[in-house]
């Protein structure tokens, strides 16, 4: 079996936007859910999942580090559910020191945001439709910038004379200021020469130019924005509203109520339903009552194509990472692994990842003796620096 670190995902909002029900509908593990702000205060850990058509439509899959259900794989991410953020988090107030420092080792993160309007900038309930949502994302991407100022501003004066009198390049200087962030020097060298930054002496820089730099830097830990509470009909304008206001950004509208109904109920037997799939199936013996509960979730799924909970993990890996699915293999005319399981293991990677690269991926060792790799479906020969693409059936040849 090929062991991989699994991409993680940041889930990030106020209290009482959803978080937690979202982590719940995601993992299906029992988290604290309640209706008062910071009911999350450590943060939960669990795993969620990505979906994606299984490539052996004809062959019987018998993945070991994946799961396959009726022909669709569902690959495991990490989930990170972490405490509320509320103004003035950078600064310490409420859990938000906890919470930054969670966020650090993500390269993505989800924002729940309560499209309904109905929990107010600290998490309070409020009438629907009071607060506006687009406020909610302007908030906490400024809680995340001034996070980001107070580390890069920490010893500035140092980091001037080693940068102006010392000669050490200022780019390496603010990596060692944001280690631990995730960042690549090749992204904050982008972000000063985009700023113009990299031409001005840093004893010379305005707040405003500090907030310029984290800002776009930021950029490179993308933010998917999750509309939850679409199920009412606030929620379904503050969608509208939220689509309107951030046109380049990815917006998923949302009901993780629903997803997580529908979870439990599939897992009571009373309902067939595939995690992501747009419509269920009922089989089991219901009220009255619960039949009227699963026909508005029905409601909300014709309108969005689904709960959306699903289509949110997939966004934050697929489309704001750009990542793709590789199935290694290690037998390329069986598609199997030394043990006869076909389509083994299933790999997350960086679109732009080469065969190479994924060869280090499955083991540091095969990397480091790789000599070329073969598309399993065309036979294909791959050098080390050729690309690898989605749904890419791959064998590894070693010296």
């Amino acid at each position: 079996m090929v062991v991989q670190a699994r991409v993680q995902i940041g889930i990030v909002g106020k209290p009482n936007a959803g978080k937690s029900t979202f982590f719940a509908a995601a993992t299906m593990k029992d988290v604290k859910i309640g209706p008062v702000p910071f009911t999350t205060v450590e943060p939960n850990v669990g795993i969620g999942y990505v979906r994606r058509d299984c490539p052996c439509k004809n062959l019987k899959c018998n993945p070991v580090s994946y799961l396959v259900l009726d022909g669709v794989c569902y690959i495991p991410v990490e989930l990170v559910d972490v405490a509320g953020l509320v103004p003035g988090a950078w600064q310490g107030r409420g859990l938000g020191n906890q919470f930054l420092d969670h966020i650090r080792r993500a390269p993505v993160l989800i924002h729940i945001v309560d499209a309904s309007g109905s929990t107010d900038e600290e998490g309070r309930m409020v009438k629907p439709g009071t607060r506006n949502p687009v406020e909610d994302v302007e908030f906490l991407e400024r809680e995340i910038d001034m996070w980001l100022v107070s580390i890069v501003r920490k010893d500035w004066d140092k980091a001037i004379r080693f940068s102006e009198y010392g000669k050490r390049p200022l780019a390496e200087l603010l990596m060692e200021k944001l280690g631990g962030l995730g960042y690549r020097r090749t992204q904050v060298e982008d972000v000063l020469e985009s700023t113009g930054l990299s031409k001005k002496p840093p004893s010379k820089w305005t707040d405003n130019d500090f907030l310029d730099f984290v800002s776009r830097l930021r950029t490179y830990k993308p933010i998917v924005i999750a509309a939850n509470k679409v199920d009412l009909p606030e929620g379904e304008e503050g969608y509208k509203a939220l689509k309107k206001a951030f046109p380049d950004r990815i917006v998923v509208p949302t009901s993780a109520e629903a997803e997580l109904a529908l979870r439990r109920a599939a897992n009571k037997g009373l309902i067939r339903y595939k995690p992501g799939d747009p419509d269920f199936e009922v089989v089991g013996q219901l009220t009255q009552q619960q039949l009227a509960a699963l026909e508005r979730i029905r409601d909300v799924m014709k309108k969005f194509e689904g709960t959306g909970v699903v289509a949110a993990v997939n966004a934050a890996v697929f489309d704001a990472l750009r990542y793709v699915v590789v199935y290694p293999v290690e037998d390329e005319h069986r598609l199997t692994d030394k043990n006869g399981n076909v389509l083994p293991d299933a790999l997350l990677v960086p679109g732009d990842a080469t065969a190479r690269d994924v060869a280090y991926m499955i083991h540091t060792e095969i990397g480091e003796r790789f000599v070329s790799a073969v598309e399993a479906t065309t036979g294909k020969r791959l050098s080390a620096e050729s690309k690898v693409r989605d749904g890419l059936i791959l064998k590894i040849i070693t010296r």
